[in-house]
């Protein structure tokens, strides 16, 4: 569907002040995102071509260029070869403290409960790396489960995680593509996380990654890695993630302590007999 009508025409070309400091290719920025930011061009929304852009706005190809491109690293237009811009899906929103759930808990308190590929679940054997996050001995049995996990049949995250097997062994033989992980260990294994440390990079997409996310190669990516706690201190869960970075958003809810307040000297004032000796 193409985003522009007459009325959004009229708006645009007003939109310009050709007189002001501004740059034109952050008014024409403001302009377009505020159409979309107000529901007047829709995710899935096909923009004006660029010669078309040019001509609303009486600017020149490079400055259109640099407010779509803008716009394209801030997640709110998708450019496609061959086929022009268009208005992004919105980013899908997931907590990264405070909060300790699963992916599957965060989507599904947010409306969009995912549906889970199951790529792998079986017992491998624990590499240097992960045993020390796990504290177990290089070689312990651990069940490797690997999902690729969907938010309104788009692919959005392909995570790898990895179990100690004699804590969970129920795991293994559990359905996946539609309950979450967490829930699961509490409910079957009496098993309750109750922290985590998580580490977030921006990546790259490789060949593997990129089929299954549906995204080019060498498309970003922002990978999550995380080690989850039992009560007590004993590591449950190492696990590796990449989520779409176009499709990906992370919120981080932050506290600021009060210090308490350290109680002031107390003073001792001189006697009234004192001050008249003095």
């Amino acid at each position: 569907m193409m985003a522009t009508t007459g009325t959004t025409q009229l708006r645009l070309q007003a939109s310009i002040d050709h007189s002001s400091p501004i740059p034109y290719y952050v008014q024409i920025k403001n302009v377009l995102r505020d159409l979309i930011e107000h529901g007047e061009w829709k995710p899935g929304d096909l923009l004006p071509g660029e010669p078309e852009l040019c001509h609303i706005f009486g600017v020149s190809r490079t400055v259109v260029r640099q407010a779509l491109q803008e716009l394209s690293y801030e997640g709110l237009l998708v450019r496609e070869r061959g086929r022009g811009t268009f208005v992004a899906e919105p980013k899908i929103s997931e907590s990264l403290l405070q909060r300790l759930t699963g992916f599957y808990q965060d989507m599904a308190d947010r409306g969009h409960p995912p549906v889970t590929q199951v790529l792998k679940q079986e017992i491998v054997a624990a590499g240097p790396k992960i045993a020390a996050y796990l504290q177990v001995e290089p070689g312990a049995p651990l069940i490797q489960l690997d999902r690729l996990r969907f938010v309104k049949g788009e692919p959005i995250v392909l995570v790898s995680t990895f179990l100690p097997h004699f804590l969970c062994p129920q795991v293994m033989h559990a359905d996946f593509t539609r309950q979450s992980l967490y829930m699961f260990l509490e409910r079957e294994c009496g098993l309750f996380i109750v922290r985590g440390r998580r580490f977030i990079e921006a990546v790259t997409a490789n060949e593997y990654e990129a089929r299954l996310l549906n995204v080019p190669k060498g498309a970003p990516l922002l990978k999550l890695e995380s080690v989850s706690y039992l009560e007590g201190g004993k590591p449950i869960e190492y696990y590796y993630a990449f989520h779409r970075a176009d499709r990906s958003r992370f919120e981080a809810e932050l506290v600021r302590v009060k210090e308490p307040t350290k109680p002031t000297e107390s003073v001792v004032l001189p006697r009234s007999n004192d001050l008249k000796d003095a």
